[in-house]
Parts: C-alpha cells; structure tokens; sequence
C-alpha cells in the first residue's frame, strides 16, 4: 500500500524536507541525536543514495535547521534548538488543528521595517506566510482569531516582535466578508494543493490491507505523505467553514490525513526505532 516512491538524484528538493520529517519524527524521542548511518539507511528505504543524503544532511547543517554532534565515536546529528521549537509549534497544528469560527474574531499584523532593515522586512512576510495569515492590504496581515497566540509566539522566537502590532476583534465594515477572504488568501491554490493530496493519498486509503500493513511499508507511505501533509496546515489557516466554498477540499484532506496517521504512524515508528537502534 506504498504511495508511489520519490525519484532519486543527487538534488532533489525533497530530500531536505524528508530528513527533516524524520529528525522531527524521532530524534527527538532518541535524546535529540540521530547517526549518521540510520539517516542514510532510513532514506535509503524511501529510493535515495547515500551521498544524495549526506549532502542534503550538511545543507541542512549550513542553514542551522541540523547541527553536527558524534556521540560515543559515531558522526550524527542533532535538531538545532530554534529548529526543536518551531517542531514543537508545528506538533500542535498539524496533529492538533482546530477549525476557527466566527466567534473567533480576526487577528491584524501591521508591522513597520525600517529600509536599512530589508532583511527582516523579508523574514517578516516569510513568517507571516507561513504561519498562514492573508493579505488584506499593503502592511495589513489578516487570518482568524486563534492564531493570535501562535503568531505573536513565532514573531518572538525570530526577534521580529519590535517590528510588528497586533490586533484582534471583529470585522465590523464593509462589504461581503465571505468575499474578500478570498481576496486575502488564493483558495484556488489551496484546492488543488488539498486536491494533490487527495489524489496521492485516497488510493493508499482504499488499497490498505483489513489486517494492516508491514511496518517497512508503513514507514514508505508515512514519511512522504506527512511530508506534504505538513506544509499545508501553514498555508491553511483554518477559516470558519462558513466563510469557505462549499464541499471545501480541505475538510476532506484533513480527515484523510487523520486516518492515515492513525493507521501508519505505529508501525512506521517501529520500523523506524528499529533502524535507528540497529545504526546507532
């Protein structure tokens, strides 16, 4: 019941997400330290070569997401601390995601960067973007109410805070509502996002054995679909549904995420700490 594997090449984009998956996944169960030769084997399982891995690993260390430590005699690597917290942030929304409502109100972000600061005018959209907010205006970043701890959170980790304010409350005036939320976010883009995973997915669902599957196959399902499941919940702030097309996609994504997390994340695991234990 494996989705299609990933083509292998010594620059794959995909490479770096996927170590990441699995760094986040269970190094930090394993004291924050994988080996080197569990990673290369681990990706191994998933269609790529070890020197594609090890060069994608010391990418990772260069933008300090990774960071090189041997323990007792063997070369790994541990998740760099700002890395662990934004893993932790990301626990809550992807596993624990909760659908805003009306009654959550709006958060506002106006933020203000002097011109010899243009990096962080950068990483403050960067951070926005990820954190799923919408444009309302040049300066003006909306999204639901719910965020307003998260983002004010995610702005103090990256030293932005002195940059920006925040609001919330109700959208009080004017126009159709349900209207310009689609003008603050592209839904068009976030259908067929949620469509490309229905897509690649729905059919792992339908093909899943009644007695469940081996945990090697587990582990080549797991890690590719948490992969892309896990940047959409960033760009997908979780709108009221009232305020979303109707039959939205993304309802639907979500329960199919949550099924096929609750059926390979186990074995996955098992498969994983065996690997992990048996390199290290």
């Amino acid at each position: 019941m494996t989705a299609d594997p990933p083509s292998a090449g010594g620059r794959d984009t995909r490479l770096g997400p996927l170590i990441t998956t699995i760094f986040g996944l269970y190094a930090r169960g394993e004291h924050n330290w994988l080996s080197v030769a569990s990673v290369v084997k681990l990706m191994a399982d998933l269609g790529f070569e070890g020197p594609a891995v090890r060069s994608a690993v010391s990418r990772l260390k260069r933008r300090e997401v990774l960071r090189s430590q041997p323990h007792e005699g063997a070369a790994g690597y541990s998740v760099a601390d700002s890395t662990l917290a934004a893993l932790a942030e990301g626990d809550v929304r992807i596993f624990e995601r909760a659908r805003a409502t009306t009654e959550d109100g709006w958060l506002v972000v106006v933020f203000s960067v002097p011109e010899s600061e243009r990096e962080k005018r950068h990483d403050l959209r960067t951070s926005l973007t990820r954190l799923g907010l919408g444009t309302a205006a040049p300066g003006v970043w909306v999204a639901p109410g719910n965020l307003a701890v998260e983002t004010r959170r995610t702005l103090e980790r990256r030293g932005l805070a002195e940059y920006v304010d925040i609001f919330t409350g109700d959208h009080f005036a004017f126009g159709d509502l349900r209207s310009k939320v689609r003008t603050w976010w592209d839904l068009d883009e976030l259908t067929e996002l949620y469509a490309d995973f229905l897509r690649r997915y729905d059919p792992v669902r339908e093909a899943a054995p009644t007695g469940g599957t081996t945990p090697p196959d587990a582990f080549r399902t797991y890690i590719p679909m948490l992969t892309q499941w896990r940047r959409l919940p960033y760009r997908d702030p979780g709108l009221p549904l009232s305020l979303l097309p109707p039959g939205w996609n993304g309802v639907t994504a979500g329960a199919l995420f949550s099924e096929l997390n609750g059926l390979l994340s186990a074995p996955a695991r098992e498969h994983s700490l065996r690997v992990i234990h048996e390199n290290s």
